[in-house]
């Protein structure tokens, strides 16, 4: 069976897909880490709220500029080799990181570990273009979403008790200890495409062909002279970023200082907001690549995404229940906002795939880089001095201004939201 399963393109591709879904399921428990290892992090390392922010959105910032140059060598050299060498380098920076014992050195450490991991999304949406139909992509590209979401899952509850048995540092070298052998896997085991397995090519797929350095400049320049690039990225820029930044860094702390709570309470409420990851993009891939149609769920999408937010900053307090809806939602939502990735995607040659997914996806990381700073700083305006164990404990007024940021933003998204829907109809 085990040999049957090899020879066939059409269940090898699942195989070797899974591959490099785990090493962006460590690309998400790294960037989202920060929440959960937040008080920690602040007392080893005697942060601020700017400080960590920082340093939670270095990771962000590297990622978002490495996008481009992503998608070039995801098209020139290959979804494999591209993967393998990030999962490395990604890898060794999670070691560093372990190991630092200076705000500085933890820096260094996140700089590689967003290095590493910035090829890793567009490599694994190279492979699906590779070895799955024009009309299947729309669902693989949610299926690979899906995987940020079991990830920020294992980013919350389950990383906030191995951190609590056996301490951050054990945790985070363990997972980089893995990772090293899925990068080995990845070089052994994964194929570019089918004919390159020496498999039958599978019907529907695009014909392999590098773009020449002269074709890339042609594709790259059509990109970014496209209105669409522009309105998508900024749409992701917004969503993206405050998703990114909630999930990954501020829901917690204001969970667990809001409503006096532990910080493994707490994780339960962006766990919420990792099972709505796995389960909108999924959804709404599968469901519009069968109907065809995207921009009515983008549409509403941003109206309950703003909703959702607004809710927190206005009230500042709502009960725990509505908070773990807002999450949730924001998970899940997420997943009609990335249907913007095969609408992007079909506007230009398919050889181009990479410079174009790699181009919108570093918006989304950009805002990732930029709001978790923008909010500590709030944070760090509305602090009336009050420390717990070396932790900085913010006031609720500093947390609403940091909602009301989100909820901007989800303003934004919105204007952004009309404007693909008219274009689309």
């Amino acid at each position: 069976m085990i040999r049957r399963a090899w020879s066939d393109p059409y269940r090898r591709r699942w195989v070797l897909w899974s591959i490099l879904a785990v090493s962006f399921l460590l690309v998400n428990i790294y960037r989202l880490s920060t929440a959960v290892l937040a008080g920690e992090l602040m007392d080893a390392l005697g942060t601020t709220g700017t400080q960590l922010g920082t340093l939670h959105a270095m990771f962000f910032l590297i990622y978002a500029l490495l996008q481009i140059p992503t998608g070039v060598l995801v098209d020139r050299v290959g979804p494999r080799l591209t993967a393998a060498g990030g999962g490395v380098v990604m890898n060794v920076g999670a070691i560093w990181f372990a190991l630092a014992d200076t705000y500085v050195a933890a820096l260094g450490g996140r700089f590689l570990i967003g290095l590493g991991g910035s090829v890793l999304f567009v490599s694994l949406l190279g492979f699906c273009a590779n070895w799955y139909r024009i009309d299947e992509f729309g669902t693989m590209n949610g299926l690979s979403f899906g995987v940020s979401g079991v990830g920020g899952i294992l980013a919350t509850t389950p990383l906030a008790v191995a951190v609590s048995v056996a301490g951050w540092r054990t945790v985070i070298a363990g997972l980089a200890g893995f990772g090293l052998f899925v990068s080995v896997l990845t070089v052994l085991l994964v194929r570019d495409s089918a004919e390159r397995a020496g498999l039958s090519p599978i019907e529907g797929t695009p014909k392999q062909s590098q773009p020449a350095i002269g074709e890339i400049r042609t594709f790259l320049s059509r990109i970014l002279a496209d209105p669409w690039t522009w309105i998508v990225a900024i749409l992701l820029y917004c969503v993206g970023g405050i998703n990114l930044t909630l999930l990954g860094l501020w829901g917690i702390p204001y969970v667990v200082q809001v409503y006096d709570v532990t910080v493994t309470t707490a994780s339960t409420i962006t766990l919420l907001g990792g099972i709505g990851t796995v389960i909108g993009p999924p959804a709404f891939g599968w469901i519009t690549d069968r109907i065809g149609r995207r921009s009515e769920f983008i549409l509403a999408a941003t109206v309950l995404y703003t909703v959702a937010v607004g809710t927190i900053a206005v009230i500042g307090d709502p009960p725990f229940l509505v908070v773990g809806a807002a999450f949730f939602l924001v998970g899940a939502l997420f997943g009609a906002v990335v249907l913007t990735y095969p609408m992007v995607r079909a506007r230009f040659d398919d050889r181009a795939s990479g410079i174009a997914l790699g181009t919108i996806n570093g918006a989304a990381f950009f805002g990732a880089a930029s709001f978790p700073t923008l909010m500590g700083w709030v944070l760090d305006v509305y602090w009336t001095g009050e420390l717990l164990d070396g932790v900085r404990v913010y006031t609720e007024t500093g947390y609403r201004v940091a909602f009301a940021i989100g909820t901007l933003a989800g303003v934004i998204a919105f204007v952004c939201a009309i404007w693909i829907h008219r274009q689309e109809r």
